[in-house]
């Protein structure tokens, strides 16, 4: 057991170490499911996303949080430059988060978030899906990026129903070099889609990771989705028609300050959808899943720092029980 000297000393993790811990998708989905139920209490604090924007088409974000239960708290630094794969050869997604001692405040440890962001998104994505879809058979994915093998995978372990999955990318490679690699590993079928309409009409249950703009991509229209469908996208719902969530049955956020401050960002040009839950309180039984089988629900999954701060917290005491990382004097 690694023992740090509090004040004096910070562990670090890089992201091979913070892979090579070894935490399960099983560990990954009980660490969001108690955020999620801290944040449906209102046992938290998160101030919604803070950020610049160097380009357009990019942006940083600090993250905060605190959850007193949890005895957690720290910042994620997370940039996004769709731009990255393409131009540079690099992920779209990198950062650093911070844990800190809640009685002192001084930093205890900092470690890459790539993989734990590429975690805790899917995990929300699936928890949700358990209330919303439970009957679920065919899963589309929109995006076949990191997210979207994550989401691939933790659909595949935990969504029993599943039997089918369909996957679309802009770019043609991506989505064929995903299925095989995915083929044979994966206990549903999985092929690649014929069309994103095509994906979106046959499709009970429906995620996106794809490219986060201020003006919809509108790439899903409103007439291929239907009832009955449940659909959470993880990109501000910029590849769908912005009156898919605005018509929808029932609208969820996982955080509604932070919805509404993209709201004044701009990113819903065309008008916002009313919100009537947050993720958080369903899966705290304090707001309803589905009720009907003709619901069609959207449920905008944007990611939030207490799900960070708890997937860190296991992170580092998984490091500090196997004495990975290196420790560096403050």
């Amino acid at each position: 057991m690694l023992n740090l000297e509090r004040g004096k000393q910070i562990l670090y993790l890089t992201q091979a170490e913070v892979v090579g811990l070894g935490l399960t998708r099983r560990e990954i989905l009980d660490c969001v499911r108690d955020a999620l139920t801290e944040h449906g209490n209102k046992r938290y604090e998160m101030p919604a996303k803070i950020g610049v924007h160097p380009y357009e088409d990019v942006f940083f974000h600090a993250m905060p949080a605190f959850l007193p239960e949890l005895k957690l708290v720290g910042e994620k630094w997370i940039a996004c430059y769709p731009r990255n794969p393409k131009d540079f050869d690099l992920p779209q997604t990198t950062g650093v988060l911070i844990v800190n001692d809640q009685e002192t405040g001084v930093p205890t440890a900092i470690m890459d978030c790539a993989w734990l962001t590429a975690m805790r998104t899917p995990a929300v994505t699936v928890l949700m899906a358990e209330k919303l879809a439970p009957d679920a058979h065919c899963f589309g994915m929109f995006g076949c990026g990191v997210q979207g093998r994550e989401h691939i995978e933790f659909v595949n372990e935990h969504l029993d129903n599943i039997d089918e999955i369909v996957v679309y990318d802009r770019y043609p490679e991506v989505a064929e070099q995903l299925v095989q690699n995915l083929q044979g590993t994966v206990r549903a079928k999985i092929r690649i889609g014929a069309s994103p309409e095509a994906i979106a009409k046959e499709c009970d249950l429906l995620s996106s990771a794809t490219l986060i703009v201020r003006e919809p991509l509108s790439i899903v229209k409103r007439e291929w989705v239907s009832a009955g469908q449940t659909i959470i996208p993880c990109d501000l719902n910029t590849f769908w028609d912005p009156r898919i969530p605005i018509e929808a049955d029932y609208y969820i956020v996982d955080s509604a300050a932070e919805h509404d401050l993209f709201v004044e960002m701009g990113y819903y040009p065309t008008g916002h959808p009313t919100i009537m839950a947050e993720s958080g309180e369903v899966i705290a039984g304090l707001a309803p899943g589905r009720t009907s089988a003709d619901q069609l629900i959207v449920n905008s999954n944007i990611g939030m720092a207490v799900c960070d701060m708890a997937v860190a917290g296991a992170i580092l005491r998984r490091a500090l029980e196997v004495e990975a990382g290196t420790v560096l004097d403050l």
